[in-house]
C-alpha cells in the first residue's frame, strides 16, 4: 500500500488577522507547517497553532523563511549566508519553545515562499539553510522540492531528506514550480486538485503544465491553506486518497 503525509502552511496570520482555518486544517492534514514569525505568524499564534497540533496529533514543523513579512515571504531577497544561517536557527528555536509547551517538539523544516524556490538551484543559500538547521538540532529533517540543492546538501550534512509536492501547484517539465506570476501557476479546479492528489501519492507523476506526465516521487504532499475552499478541498483530497487505499500518516 502507498503512503503520504499531507502537510499544510499554518499559522500564518499576525495579531488579530488571520489567513488559514488552523483548526478546521488541523483535523485534515498530518503534518502542520507552522509560520515562525518571520513571512507570517506571531508568538500568540505559534502558540495557538502547536496546542492546536499537539491536541490532534498532528506532526508541526518549523515553516522558515526569508524576514519578509509585508511580502509574505514570496519577494526575493540577498541575505548573506551567516545570517540566513542564524535567522532560520532562530525561527526553529522560537516554534520549539511552544511546541515543547504543547507536550511535543519541532519535527521537521520546510523553507517558505521565495526562499523554498530559491535554495531548489542556489548552492549558497541552500547550504545556509542547512547550517541553520543544524544549528538548531542536527537530527531534523528538511523539507523540499525533489532534486533541490537543499536536499542534497541536508542528505550529505547527515540531515533526513523528505520530499515533497503540490497537488495545486502547476510543474515545470524539469520538475520545478511554475513561478506565481506567470499565468495558470496555482491549479484552482478542485476536481484537478483532488486527482493530481491521488496520482502523485499512487504513482509519483502529474501532468506538468506544458501538458507532459513527469515523475515527481514525493513522501509528503502540501495542501495550501491559504486557496478559497481550503478546508473541504483538504477533506476531498484526504478521502479520495484513502478510496483509492492510499494510507495517510505523517513522515516523522
Amino acid at each position: 500500500m502507498s503512503a503520504i503525509d499531507l502537510n499544510a502552511d499554518l499559522g500564518e496570520g499576525f495579531g488579530r488577522w488571520r489567513l488559514t482555518d488552523d483548526e478546521q486544517l488541523l483535523s485534515v492534514v498530518t503534518s502542520a507547517n507552522v509560520a515562525c514569525g518571520f513571512h507570517a505568524g506571531d508568538a500568540a499564534t505559534m502558540r495557538r497553532v502547536c496546542e492546536l497540533a499537539a491536541a490532534r496529533g498532528v506532526t508541526i514543523g518549523a515553516q522558515v523563511s526569508y524576514r519578509d513579512l509585508a511580502g509574505f515571504g514570496r519577494r526575493a531577497m540577498d541575505v548573506p549566508p551567516a545570517e540566513l544561517a542564524a535567522e532560520v536557527a532562530y525561527q526553529i528555536g522560537a516554534l520549539e519553545v511552544f511546541a515543547r509547551a504543547a507536550g511535543a517538539r519541532v519535527a521537521y523544516v520546510k523553507p517558505h515562499g521565495a526562499l523554498y524556490n530559491r535554495v531548489v538551484h542556489d548552492e549558497e543559500q541552500a547550504a545556509a539553510v542547512v547550517e541553520g538547521v543544524l544549528l538548531a538540532d542536527r537530527s531534523l529533517p528538511v523539507l523540499g522540492l525533489p532534486g533541490s540543492r537543499v536536499l542534497e546538501l541536508a542528505a550529505k550534512a547527515g540531515l533526513p531528506a523528505v520530499t515533497e509536492a503540490f497537488a495545486d501547484r502547476a510543474y515545470t517539465d524539469e520538475g520545478t514550480l511554475v513561478p506565481r506570476d506567470r499565468d495558470g501557476s496555482v491549479v484552482t479546479d478542485p476536481d484537478a486538485v483532488v486527482e493530481r492528489s491521488v496520482s502523485l501519492a499512487r504513482s509519483g507523476a502529474v501532468v506538468a503544465h506544458s501538458g507532459t506526465r513527469i515523475q515527481v516521487r514525493a513522501r509528503s504532499l502540501c495542501l495550501h491553506g491559504d486557496t478559497p475552499g481550503a478546508v473541504e478541498l483538504a477533506r476531498r483530497v484526504r478521502e479520495r486518497l484513502v478510496a483509492a487505499g492510499v494510507r495517510v500518516e505523517a513522515f516523522v
